[in-house]
């Protein structure tokens, strides 16, 4: 779009000669919610805007309307909907014009809307690699190319872009193809975390993902402030989620908002590689004073409002 030449990206995020007393932070994924929560907590006005009705797309729908409405509380403005035309500049300050005719003035525009797999100049065409959308390179399971003896792993490829799945993608590669160890990255029951403030955390199928494929899903869930907020006089308070499979009892989903979310879902995905069930998760002896114990103590089913 226009004026995109103003803008900044994540790159530059760390090199600004000083502290933006405005930002506008363009995006609704990982990077744009944490940059903007970055930039708030050191002093700048902060405007997220996304053109989703949501932020964070793929994560379980109470966390992204939980967080949404916990960035608001915090001073951050959350624009959904909404995408920027064009960003002017006049004098020191930019106008960020959204599709709606709204402006914004800011100091810095971030930019936080995605990037593509930096594959330009690799002769992938003239080795007769093949690539897909955005122009990833393709793989099978193990990594290996539509080329037998070229393999890719990693963001590169577009599958999970995540550092710790490239990380061990490359240790699959290394032990198959020079260890005689073959093995494959799996990619289900994948943690990963968000750290926005609040910060959350996730591990396997949303609400939402968990009906398209069970027959029978049965949700567990609660609210709650925190000891330590408590303590310090805050209104803050953790979701904890759990996603059960209504026909085998197994745990499919557990979703965390909240301090150490990221800590506790770690744990929670090692149990759930396993296949633990509900029942074990409530045969588990809670640790109490602590806020992950409420994930071995949640006995009631939740149902909408209304339905008793």
């Amino acid at each position: 779009f226009k004026g995109r030449a103003f803008a900044i990206t994540s790159n530059e995020a760390f090199d600004l000669p000083e502290l933006p007393r405005r930002i506008v932070v363009v995006g609704g994924g990982y990077i744009a919610v944490e940059f903007a929560c970055l930039f708030h907590g050191l002093g700048s006005e902060t405007t997220l805007v996304y053109r989703g009705e949501k932020i964070l797309r793929g994560f379980d729908d109470d966390l992204r309307e939980g967080l949404s409405e916990a960035l608001g509380k915090r001073g951050i403005r959350v624009v959904t909907g909404r995408k920027i035309a064009h960003i002017d500049r006049e004098g020191g300050t930019l106008h960020a014009s959204l599709d709606d005719g709204t402006v914004v003035g800011a100091d810095q525009v971030m930019l936080a809307i995605g990037r593509s797999p930096n594959v330009e100049g690799l002769g992938l065409a003239a080795a007769g690699v093949a690539v897909g959308k955005n122009g990833a390179i393709t793989v099978d399971k193990t990594g290996q190319t539509s080329v037998p003896s070229i393999f890719a792993v990693g963001d590169v490829t577009d599958q999970v872009n995540l550092t710790p799945v490239a990380i061990r993608q490359g240790h699959a590669f290394a032990d198959t193809v020079y260890g005689n160890k073959p093995w494959a990255t799996d990619l289900e029951h994948i943690p990963t975390a968000v750290f926005a403030t609040p910060e959350i955390g996730t591990v396997g199928l949303t609400e939402t993902a968990a009906r398209q494929v069970c027959g029978k899903v049965d949700i567990y869930k609660t609210r709650f402030r925190p000891m330590k907020a408590i303590l310090a006089g805050r209104d803050e308070r953790m979701l904890m989620k759990l996603v059960v499979d209504g026909e085998t009892d197994r745990v499919v989903g557990c979703h965390i908002r909240g301090p150490d979310a990221a800590e506790i879902v770690q744990m929670a995905a090692i149990a759930m590689r396993m296949g633990a069930t509900k029942a074990d998760f409530d045969a588990t002896m809670a640790l109490h004073p602590s806020a992950a114990e409420e994930l071995v103590t949640l006995r009631e089913k939740w149902r909408p409002p209304g339905q008793g």
